[in-house]
């Protein structure tokens, strides 16, 4: 794919606490070497997992609670706001847990409602994790998500023409004007949205939480297994770092530059 296929972004999405809700941005500030703001910055684990805020390494995700194997989190509507850092969790439109996730008594709060509410899905007692400028990522480096709806609609083809919810990939950009899979090509080539560029390091192999979906927590559709049908992978999505700041939102074109001539 070359620098004349540009697309847009239709999308901006962070999620504050892994496996909870998408959280809908309009615009938001890229910084080198960094994941959108607060993006995964805690998680809640599922049994020991050896994590060690003041030494935050990764750990794999079934270390806690997610979508993979938990899809009653997408029974619940979740907001963190960043000036208080408190999360509030709804279910069916009434608030069932809140607290300041950096205050002890505050996790201890959505702590309460975990135990009390995902049994038998927990493997110990849930606990509320975090590691400063950590972020739970599913791979072990800070990244930005992006999907090409594009892909998607293939998807929906691959599948007899049955709606897929985008949010079912859980992004942080969504964009349109690639044709579909192209996006799987650009492993090593660099992205310019603005002044921002963003380098892609890795094509997303999809895991079951694909199969979910965001809206009614039915896991409806078995969509890894339908890319690997049809395509030989399991591959939906890239990874890229952020290599220069920048500010992007949502209208915002994304060029893929071209590469430099030495």
């Amino acid at each position: 794919m070359t620098a004349s296929h540009t697309a847009e972004i239709t999308g901006l999405y962070r999620y504050p606490i892994k496996g909870l809700t998408p959280e809908h941005l309009s615009r938001v500030a890229l910084r080198v070497g960094q994941t959108l703001l607060a993006d995964r910055r805690y998680a809640i684990e599922n049994g020991p997992s050896g994590f060690a805020p003041d030494a935050p390494e990764w750990k794999p995700k079934i270390q806690f609670l997610m979508l993979a194997r938990n899809e009653r989190l997408a029974e619940l509507d979740s907001r963190f706001d960043d000036a208080t850092n408190l999360l509030t969790i709804r279910k069916d439109g009434q608030i069932v847990a809140s607290g300041d996730l950096e205050t002890a008594t505050g996790r201890a709060a959505i702590e309460a409602y975990f135990t009390e509410n995902f049994q038998p899905e927990l493997k110990g007692p849930p606990k509320v994790l975090s590691g400063r400028d950590h972020s739970f990522s599913d791979v072990a480096r800070k990244v930005v998500s992006i999907i090409n709806l594009g892909s998607v609609r293939a998807i929906e083809t691959m599948l007899g023409g049955v709606p897929v919810h985008p949010l079912r990939f859980r992004a942080n950009l969504y964009v349109k004007g690639w044709p579909a899979w192209s996006e799987l090509d650009l492993v090593g080539q660099t992205l310019a949205v603005g002044q921002a560029r963003l380098k892609v390091i890795k094509r997303i192999v999809r895991c079951p939480a694909t199969n979910v979906d965001p809206e009614t927590a039915k896991r409806d559709l078995e969509i890894p297994p339908t890319l690997s049908r049809h395509l030989g992978h399991m591959d939906c999505g890239i990874y890229a770092e952020v290599i220069a700041d920048g500010e992007i939102g949502v209208g915002d074109v994304v060029v893929v530059e071209e590469p430099k001539l030495v």
